[in-house]
């Protein structure tokens, strides 16, 4: 069975004019919720927003939008993938993530990230101290869900004795998830048993970080299996292949032109190192691009699932929040939803 979740960027309008439009703005939430309240009855395992500052998309702060949609939404895993560690206080952080938990009622899956390195510069921060605050945020975050009192002793915080509430509702945790883009971080994962989900690149490096992520669990006495791992890809479907292929072909150019300014973004293709160095980056694969029939797309994530055996599947389902975008989810939860259900990666 590989699980379908749509990853939700919430793309804000690119004519300047309409992205300070209030009532624009209103709209474009009010679209997504609709979309994501219709997930729920298509059979769609759960969303998954992104955190963004500072760019093309209405996402800053997703946890609001989650707790919005709990309200909304009965089955429905919720969460982020991920929320960008290094702009929040940590004890900030495991509170918030306690009471989503509660307030979805135990749906809540959370999801950790770096940040993309523009973003983080923007927000006053360098690469190197993000970086640091991001790890050590993460053994902060770990301590603080598995007691109700610890200490923590580290470059940036100093707490004696402190103690969290609330507790989350799933116990010991909801489930953990790291957003990744190396071999090294998908080790780091794997030893702090969080699950993980990567993108953009070909499916023989994906492979390659999650084959990494399954060596260290391994060591780590942990069977690692496809409910562990998860990739992220754009969708582009229609009945008709050769206008998918053509949404396809504006996925890609919107994709360019959103992570231009990302310095991580290798051009030629080249391996994934550990962002965000001088010098490491990711490339922008084909294989990022899934688009025909519904029949077609199916196939081609069951047959990239099972290549580097991956469980769940990420789709970023189309562009904006019109009536073009909404059939594309109808089409996917009715046509291919039942055929992935089926399906076995391992």
């Amino acid at each position: 069975m590989i699980k379908s979740w749509i990853f939700e960027f919430l793309y804000a309008p690119e004519d300047p004019e309409i992205a300070i439009d209030p009532s624009a703005i209103s709209k474009t939430f009010a679209a997504g919720f609709e979309k994501w309240e219709r997930a729920e009855a298509l059979g769609f395992e759960g969303i998954f927003f992104s955190e963004h500052h500072f760019s093309l998309s209405y996402s800053p702060s997703p946890n609001l939008m989650i707790a919005a949609l709990a309200q909304r939404t009965k089955r429905l895993r919720l969460g982020t993938m991920g929320m960008v560690l290094p702009f929040y206080q940590p004890w900030r952080i495991v509170e918030e993530i306690c009471m989503l938990d509660h307030l979805s009622g135990g749906r809540l899956e959370i999801g950790c990230a770096a940040g993309v390195p523009q973003e983080i510069s923007r927000g006053g921060l360098e690469a190197s101290e993000a970086r640091e605050r991001y790890n050590e945020m993460l053994e902060f975050v770990d301590a603080a869900l598995a007691e109700p009192v610890f200490s923590h002793h580290g470059k940036y915080w100093n707490f004696d004795n402190l103690s969290i509430m609330p507790r989350p509702l799933q116990q010991p945790s909801p489930p953990k998830w790291t957003t990744v883009v190396s071999n090294p971080s998908a080790e780091r994962s794997a030893q702090r048993n969080s699950k993980i989900c990567t993108g953009f690149e070909s499916v023989a490096r994906i492979t390659e970080i999650f084959d990494a992520y399954r060596h260290e669990a391994d060591r780590q006495d942990r069977t690692a299996g496809p409910d562990d791992l998860a990739v992220r890809r754009n969708v582009s479907i229609a009945r008709d292949e050769s206008e998918a292929h053509e949404a396809a072909s504006i996925a890609l150019a919107i994709a360019r032109r959103v992570m231009a300014a990302d310095p991580r973004v290798n051009r030629e293709n080249s391996s994934v190192l550990d962002a965000p160095k001088a010098g490491a980056g990711f490339s922008l694969h084909e294989d990022e691009f899934i688009a025909g029939t519904p029949e077609q797309v199916a196939e081609q994530i069951i047959e990239q699932s099972r290549s580097f055996g991956a469980g769940h599947f990420l789709g970023t389902i189309g562009r904006g929040l019109d009536e073009k975008r909404a059939e594309m989810i109808e089409m996917y939860g009715t046509d291919v939803i039942p055929i992935l259900k089926r399906a076995k990666v391992l």
